[in-house]
């Protein structure tokens, strides 16, 4: 077959485009020996609504405060994140205490552009750190002003920004469920790590989400794994020389000779959760079934995990998501299937025969109250998927009834859930 040159033309002249991180380590105060880690009190008493009266005309007029944590061990790792109203923008950043001060180092995003840059940020002791940093801090309006400088790229941060604390979060109702699509976004959305990946799965709270939906895989020695596309492709790995379906591969050899866009390996579903249990604060699993032969393997790991979570003391649901008939069948196949923790995409007179946990319509449908409202009444929650248009997103939580929403932009579900009123 001969290509024609301007084949070779459009592929040569096509844009890559990226996000390249910006080096936040920099920041010569924040590095100073004497910053310690803020107190166990001070992060709750300083999350809530804040008013931009500076930097509003790049990131909107609010913004929704909200810290996060991961563990390793002993050892756990704090971010704060700040989700604001326009353009998906979010900061991310670590905080320290510093001589009465608080200081909140790290970079800025927007998920409709590949803008992104440094933010340093203060809070003086006059402005709120005397009070947060106090044993038992009541935050009440104008009580906390956060004062401070975001740039461009890699450039020192140079143009002004303040947020003043209006109000708490919103949490009605406490049990919404902000789920992030592949376990936090597609890689394809520029993101610094790669989707079903664990590492996306120690990320995605910083974005906002309080659950996962990961996509689940099986191997060809029948090894359940992460995995979204039904083949190798250079959309989800680097190139290898492996190609096809997944499926034509054991996981030895995935492991070997694969990595994800972002270098790290393709996970099995055991240390995905492994992650999810015992290093974050998540909250609910959505497995996502993109085979079609037995659910009995899932479901046995889906015990075993509930049942660790458990021992822990952590209240994690885990879902067995069934997005389709063919899945639905086999789903029927499971002894005591109606006892069996599951989230149905199909109608709702299915979730109605497998007694469903959840019923989990698209988008295209609506809000559909009244039918969520039937729903509720029989005790099943209702989830929304796959919403990423910021109008849908807001018009969604304002007036819709869901108990959760599925969407590659969790941060854009986390500002508009917190924000409302």
């Amino acid at each position: 077959m001969i290509i024609p040159a301007f084949a070779f033309l459009f592929f040569s002249c096509q844009k890559k485009y990226e996000v390249l991180m910006p080096d936040t380590t920099t920041w010569s105060i924040f590095n100073d020996p004497a910053a310690l880690p803020l107190l166990p009190a001070s992060r709750p008493a300083m999350e809530g609504v804040y008013t931009l009266s500076k930097g509003n005309d790049i990131f909107g007029d609010q913004a929704a405060i909200k810290w996060s944590h991961t563990s390793k061990g002993s050892d756990t790792t704090y971010h704060v994140s700040g989700f604001f109203g326009k353009d998906i923008a979010y900061f991310i950043c670590e905080g320290k205490q510093l001589n009465g001060s608080i200081l909140f180092n790290g970079y800025w995003r927007k998920m409709v552009s590949t803008e992104t840059g440094i933010v340093h940020l203060t809070i003086s002791a006059a402005n709120g750190a005397a009070l947060l940093l106090g044993a038992n801090p009541v935050v009440t309006p104008g009580s906390i002003v956060i004062d401070g400088f975001f740039g461009n790229g890699s450039e020192n941060p140079g143009r002004s920004i303040t947020l003043s604390y209006t109000r708490k979060l919103n949490n009605t109702p406490a049990s919404f469920q902000i789920a992030a699509h592949r376990s936090g976004g597609r890689t394809s959305d520029l993101l610094p790590v790669s989707e079903n990946s664990v590492a996306m799965i120690l990320k995605t709270q910083e974005f906002g989400s309080t659950g996962v939906e990961v996509d689940v895989r099986f191997t060809k020695d029948g090894i359940p794994i992460l995995y979204h596309d039904n083949t190798l492709n250079l959309r989800e790995v680097q190139k290898s020389g492996l190609v096809g379906p997944i499926e034509n591969y054991t996981y030895d050899q995935l492991s070997t000779f694969v990595r994800l866009v972002h270098g790290e390996k393709i996970p099995t579903l055991r240390e995905a959760l492994d992650a999810v249990v015992y290093q974050t604060q998540l909250q609910f699993v959505w497995l996502d079934t993109k085979y079609t032969s037995s659910i009995a393997p899932i479901h046995a790991i889906q015990l075993e995990y509930i049942q660790k979570a458990a021992a822990i003391g952590r209240q994690l649901d885990i879902v067995i998501g069934l997005p389709g008939k063919e899945q639905f069948n086999q789903f029927l196949n499971l002894p005591d299937y109606k006892n069996v923790p599951s989230l149905c995409e199909l109608g709702a007179a299915e979730s109605d025969q497998i007694n469903a946990k959840i019923w989990a319509p698209r988008f295209t449908e609506g809000t559909q109250n009244e039918l969520v409202a039937d729903e509720h009444l029989k005790g099943r929650k209702v989830y929304v998927w796959t919403i990423d248009e910021p109008a849908f997103i807001t018009s969604f939580i304002n007036e819709g009834h869901f108990d959760g929403m599925l969407s590659n932009f969790p941060s854009c579900v986390a500002y508009n859930y917190y924000v409302h009123q």
